[in-house]
């Protein structure tokens, strides 16, 4: 898939945990706090990996290798419809509810197994996973609409989401 400025996809769930290294629970609304991340998430802080995102297609795909799994279980805080989420740039610029994110990392290193590589042989997480920083408060639901305002250059640096408030 081609990704292009103003391509449109949309939030399928938001989900946050008290914990890391646990699956994610729906809420019905989060708060993105400008460069921190999801209010009430345990990923949230001063770093680079403030808001996980993942397609609704990657868990899909895990479906069908066999894994009962569903949005918020790979620890995403954002399942996402409708967007090659691995193919936007770093540094590319999301409108998301109310909220702007910028792409700050593509996958991760995946130290330990997590349950759904055990169960299944493979997760796609670490792979197809992005993060981003948040450089506009606001409210993300379910149902909003997810907006490429801007495509990256390929790199992030932090300086960068303090630009764009």
């Amino acid at each position: 898939m081609t990704i292009e400025s103003n391509t449109i996809g949309r939030v399928v769930s938001a989900n946050v945990s008290e914990r890391k290294g646990v699956r994610k629970t729906a809420v019905p609304s989060a708060e993105a706090v400008l460069d921190r991340g999801l209010l009430g998430d345990a990923h949230a802080g001063d770093w680079h990996r403030q808001v996980s995102l993942l397609a609704i297609e990657s868990i899909e795909r895990m479906r069908t290798a066999g894994a009962d799994v569903g949005p918020g279980d790979f620890a995403e805080n954002l399942t996402i419809s409708g967007l090659d989420l691995i193919a936007l740039p770093l540094g590319s610029r999301l409108d998301v509810g109310s909220a702007r994110l910028e792409v700050s990392q593509h996958g991760k290193v995946c130290h330990d197994h997590c349950d759904i590589y055990r169960q299944v042989g493979d997760c796609v997480m670490p792979r197809e996973g992005i993060f981003c920083v948040v450089t506009q408060a606001g409210t993300v639901a379910p149902g909003d609409v997810v907006t490429v305002r801007a495509l990256g250059d390929g790199t992030f640096h932090r300086s960068s989401a303090e630009e764009t408030r």
